[in-house]
């Protein structure tokens, strides 16, 4: 039986000279998305300290997969971190992943 509720996870590349880097060499996300809606439930991400993963969350849940320019943007203007190209990478990856269970399920 097929679950409304899916997980996704997807990967990149951090750069060099940042925390996360010395302790992960990737980004990792992991979303619970709505098979339906593409709407994102919940995150986790592999960067160093809590605070940035708690703000990461407040940016993307309530998202949807299907407005990767829209979490583009809110990172643009909200998020100044140094890992902001990795994760939205990894974000953009998972898309496109959901954009292939969807077509292919």
């Amino acid at each position: 039986m097929k679950n409304d509720d899916i997980l996704i996870t997807a990967y990149a590349k951090l750069p060099n000279g940042i925390t996360a880097t010395e302790l992960y060499k990737v980004v990792g996300v992991a979303l619970l998305v709505d098979r339906k809606t593409s709407l994102i439930k919940d995150i986790e991400c592999s960067l160093a300290t809590d605070l940035a993963k708690n703000y990461i969350k407040r940016i993307i849940v309530g998202k949807t997969l299907n407005d990767i320019s829209g979490i583009e943007k809110d990172f643009e203007l909200n998020y100044f971190g140094s890992a902001k190209k990795a994760i939205v990478s990894a974000v953009k990856i998972a898309s496109e992943k959901y954009n292939e269970i969807v077509l292919n399920n």
